[in-house]
Parts: C-alpha cells; structure tokens; sequence
C-alpha cells in the first residue's frame, strides 16, 4: 500500500539476520532472559521497548509489523481512507481475549480512551483531538482534524484491550509509571495474541504459554508451547547461563563476550544495525539546576557550554573502548533507515581546548559540577559509557557525579512530572520510523495536557520547531515532507538540543538449534521462533 511505503523509507535495506525456519511440529519451550524485566503488564504503563515488544506477545494492535518493519493487518483486516480525514478499519471476526470475551468495535473505543487517559505514557499513540466512532460492531472510523498520512505508523504498540475485563477487574485507567499505586492490569493480563501470561513473579520469571484459540494460529510459524523469561541484569550471569544450556536465548550479548559465545559448541551471536540512538540531554528550562554546585543560574540554558560538552566528548574512543567497534557515531536524533535521517549533518568534531573555552567564554572558567542519571540494565553498556562521559568532561573541569541505577528507579526518577534530572543518557527508537516521532516526543516544548514532549525531559523549547513538527504532521507530499523536516534539524542540531552519542548494534546470543529473526528496533518476535530438536 502506497502509506507503507513512506513509513519504510529507507528500512527496508536493513540488514536482517536469520536462520531459515525449519518444518516442525514439536511443542517446545523457549527460555530466554533480558538485562531487565518488563516494567508492567499494563501495556500503557511505559513507552520502553523491551516491555512494549514482550506485551507483543499477549496483546495485538490493530496493525502490527513483520520481522521487516512492514506494516501487516492484525486486529483489522483492513483499513482504508474514506475522506482525507477519516480512516476506517474493518475489525477481524471471530476474535476472542484469553478470557473467552469476543473482541469488537467496542473494545477499540475503550482503548482509544484508555491510552489517551492521564497516568498513560502512550498518549502520543492517538492524538486527544482524533474521534474514535463505531460504525457498526465489526467496523471503527478514525476521523482526524487535518490529514495524517502517518496516523497508523505507531499503533503496534497501541494495543486492543478488553472492555468487560478492564471493568470488572477496576482496570480501567492505566497504571502509572512514576507512581506507587498498581490495579488488576500491573500483573495480569487479558489480550488476543498468540501468547497467554500464565504467572508473573517481578525480576524473577515471567511464564507464557500458547493460546490455543489465537485466530493466527493456522498460519503460524513457531512450535513454541511455553515461554520461560527471566530479567538477569549481570552480564556474566546472563552470558554463563546461555552458554550451560539453560538459556535458548539472551540478550544483549557484551561485544566483550562475543567471541566466547561464537566459539562454545551449540551457541552464537547474531549481530545486526539497530534503529535506537542514544543520547545526552541536559535541563535547558530550570532557572537553578536541580543537581549542581551553580546557584541562581542553569548553565545548559547557554548554548556556548551544550556546545562544550558536545566537543568534550570523545565519540571515537567511546566506540573503540566502550562499544568495542559496534557502534555508529551519529551526529542526529535518528538513524540511518528512519525516513529523514540525513548524510549532510556532521557530528561536531572533539575539542577539549575549545570546550574549555567556551565554558570560559560562559562564565565557568574552571567548570562547573553536575549531577548525571544514566540506567545501568537498559542500553548496551550503558553505565560504561555514562562513565567514559563522566571521565572526559573532567578533563575540561566539569565534575559530574553520577547515578547510576536499574531501569526501574531510572525511569521512575527522570520521568517523574517535574522530571527529577538534570543531566541523563537515555535512547529513542522512533515507533513509526518516522522523524515526526522523534521531533514530537523529544523535540517540542513540553506540553502535559496533550502529551507533546513528553520525553523531552531536559525541556528544550524553541515554538519555531513545534510549528515545522505540525506541518510534517499534515503534509502528504513526501518531498515537501522531508524538506520540512530537515528545516527542523537544522534548527535542533544548532541550538545543541541534544548531544547524541550513536546508535548501538544489536547483539543476540541463541543456540544453535533455534531460529529466529532479529528485528532493527531490537523487538523479539517469539511468533518467529523455531526450535528444532
């Protein structure tokens, strides 16, 4: 279809790196294990891939991507666009949740209300001025102010929630990623898709079997009966336990391990682009930062010390010693394969005499001390680099104090409402594969009530680039499209709104005996898995 096309611009020349599956029946069971566990079973709960791509198993969208990135009909069979503003979807037949609950229209306007309600970090799915409207019990409109030509680039991760099951279990309203409070949703789970969640024991196993009523289950891959997941966040442990035999499957695989994994008999690595950049980004919004030795003023407000610590930072020597050589500098908010990436934006080169300069020429001739938020469980060596970061801005006087914590406490402290940091690394995978995604959620003045911005958490603003981001939103001319939005890089990339450090590789570990398919935006399909005897 002529959308597809401009949500793959560019990915579809990723790299894929599969086994070919083999034609097998046997039920088996796929253990496998992640540096960190899924924050919730609220598929509204947090906007992470990892707990987005494992609740892909239990619940369904009503689209969904293949091993490809390509757009394919899940809960819909198909949609079309009746008027420039208003898409209808014809819903699948014969659909039930695990429950035994037939699925229809009106469980799509629940949950069009439900991921637009506040304690959702989803609202960015659907835009709060977009009418969901029944037609009949098989078919829902989507009726949209202006024209969207990208309005279903994000919806495999808007997932289709039970009406009935919300109401009786007083799951109705989404469970709150910065909160302490939890409902029925945190812990059970009700969805459509190929998977049932059968027990639940936070950072310890999460168990899943097949559901044998899943209306894919005739055109199938897998053999998978039972999935046995467990959080392990010591790379040592991780790598170990895959290569005795207990693990089917880890990730991800230190680039330090990778030769150890690819020289024990039975398991190797898979290594493949990823479409995740990782980033710096600092408080620009504070008139006093909230972890700094500075009073009564915000140095991230002057663009001479983003500037400084950009060129401060050796990009290279992140890559040959942290990453190991599996990493690409990049010197934007997306990557290569997102549509809108661009060849002509250069990564400022490393300077640490002119970052001591330039903090000079602000006013901090002898630096200044910061505090910084990093995860340790969520990225490729994550902690490692946060440390390399801390290490090269002492050499220009800033001394950073670092925290670094499991992804839990992480995100539950940068994502807070007054957004608790004021100084972090975090990574960004734009859902659509689309730049709209990255300048909407990262790059826009922060707006609480529609959710714009929601992930700019050092709160840059500049309304010039908000008002470029409603245009790309609308235009459906896809030259006139990317114009707009390299307009709007030109202006993030010269404000220094961010210091992005590089996209990282993926690096999956498995045995020898199971095939797979290993997706750019690091998603695990298990629909996907063969294990063969």
């Amino acid at each position: 279809m002529r959308l597809t096309k401009l949500f793959m611009a560019g990915a579809a020349a990723l790299t894929l790196f599969a086994a070919q599956p083999a034609v097998t029946v046997n039920a088996e069971t796929l253990r496998f294990a992640f540096q960190g566990d899924a924050n919730s079973m609220d598929p509204y709960n947090l906007n992470e891939t990892f707990t987005l791509g494992f609740l892909g198993n239990i619940y369904e969208g009503l689209i969904r991507r293949n091993a490809n990135l390509e757009i394919e009909p899940a809960l819909a069979e198909s949609w079309e666009i009746v008027e420039p503003t208003r898409w209808r979807f014809h819903l699948r037949k014969g659909v039930k949740f695990h429950d035994g609950t037939p699925f229809t229209a009106d469980d799509v306007l629940f949950s069009a209300d439900r991921v637009r309600a506040d304690g959702s970090d989803l609202k960015t799915r659907l835009s709060a001025d977009t009418k969901v409207v029944k037609v009949d019990d098989y078919t829902v409109d989507f009726i949209t102010p202006k024209p969207n030509p990208i309005l279903i680039a994000e919806w495999e991760t808007f997932y289709i929630m039970s009406k009935k099951w919300a109401e009786k279990y007083g799951a109705v309203k989404p469970q709150q990623a910065t909160g302490n409070e939890e409902n029925y949703a945190t812990r059970h789970a009700n969805g459509t898709g190929p998977f049932k969640l059968v027990s639940r024991e936070i950072d310890v196993k999460t168990v899943l079997e097949a559901n044998p009523d899943w209306w894919g289950n005739a055109t199938k891959k897998t053999n998978v009966t039972r999935v046995e997941f467990q959080p392990i966040s010591q790379d040592a442990t991780r790598v170990a336990a895959l290569l005795s035999g207990e693990l089917d499957m880890a990730y991800p695989i230190p680039v330090q391990d990778q030769k150890r994994v690819n020289a024990n008999p039975g398991t190797k690595v898979i290594v493949g682009p990823e479409l995740r950049t990782i980033f710096l980004g600092m408080d620009e919004y504070r008139d006093e930062l909230l972890y700094s030795n500075v009073k009564g003023k915000n140095p991230f407000k002057d663009k001479r010390v983003r500037q400084a610590f950009y060129q401060a930072i050796n990009i290279e020597a992140i890559k040959k010693k942290v990453m190991r050589g599996l990493s690409n500098p990049s010197a934007m908010m997306v990557a290569p394969g997102i549509n809108g990436w661009s060849d002509k934006y250069k990564r400022l080169p490393y300077d640490p005499k002119k970052a001591k300069a330039l903090l000079a020429e602000a006013g901090y001739p002898n630096g200044f001390e910061v505090g910084m938020d990093c995860p340790n469980d969520r990225y490729v060596n994550d902690e490692a680099i946060c440390q390399a970061v801390v290490s090269m801005l002492a050499k220009v006087g800033v001394k950073v104090n670092l925290l670094a914590q499991p992804k839990a406490k992480y995100f539950k402290k940068v994502l807070a409402p007054n957004f608790d940091t004021s100084f972090y690394l975090i990574g960004w995978t734009p859902s659509s594969l689309d730049a709209l995604n990255v300048l909407y959620n990262l790059l826009n003045c922060y707006d609480p009530k529609t959710g714009r911005g929601k992930f700019n958490l050092g709160r840059y603003c500049n309304p010039e680039v908000d008002k470029l981001t409603d245009q790309i939103l609308v235009e459906t001319d896809q030259e006139k499209r990317n114009a707009l939005i390299n307009k709007a890089w030109d202006l993030t990339l010269g404000d220094i709104a961010t210091l992005p450090l590089h996209q990282q590789a993926l690096s999956w570990g498995v045995r020898d005996n199971v095939s797979l398919k290993q997706r750019a935006d690091n998603v695990f399909l298990i629909r996907e898995v063969v294990i063969k005897k």
